[in-house]
């Protein structure tokens, strides 16, 4: 399970807003690349057939089996403040992170 924190949600709806209702759902996704061997990735998107619709928080969201294990217990989470990064994952499968946030092994 993927946990969305309150601040995320806020963010998400926002993005979406921006886009308005073309029916696509956020995708977050692990693909190979980065600093430390996998990068997070996020968009949004249509559901593809292997996609998994999950929900957290009132947001509906894509991930691939693939993503999804490798974040399986992760929460995202976003920070605007001053020292703010934007979308940031916290992974307890991560083994190390790399210090921009998007990439982990």
């Amino acid at each position: 399970m993927i946990h969305i924190t309150e601040n995320a949600v806020h963010r998400i709806a926002e993005l979406q807003k921006e886009l308005g209702d073309d029916g696509k759902c956020l995708r977050i996704s692990v693909e190979m690349g980065g600093c430390s061997g996998l990068e997070y990735g996020m968009s949004f998107d249509a559901q593809q057939d292997d996609d998994v619709l999950m929900e957290s928080a009132g947001v509906r969201f894509l991930m691939d089996s693939q993503s999804l294990e490798h974040m399986d217990g992760s929460e995202v989470d976003f920070d605007d403040g001053l020292n703010g990064k934007g979308f940031e994952i916290r992974n307890p499968k991560a083994q190390s992170t790399c210090g921009c946030g998007r990439s982990f092994n």
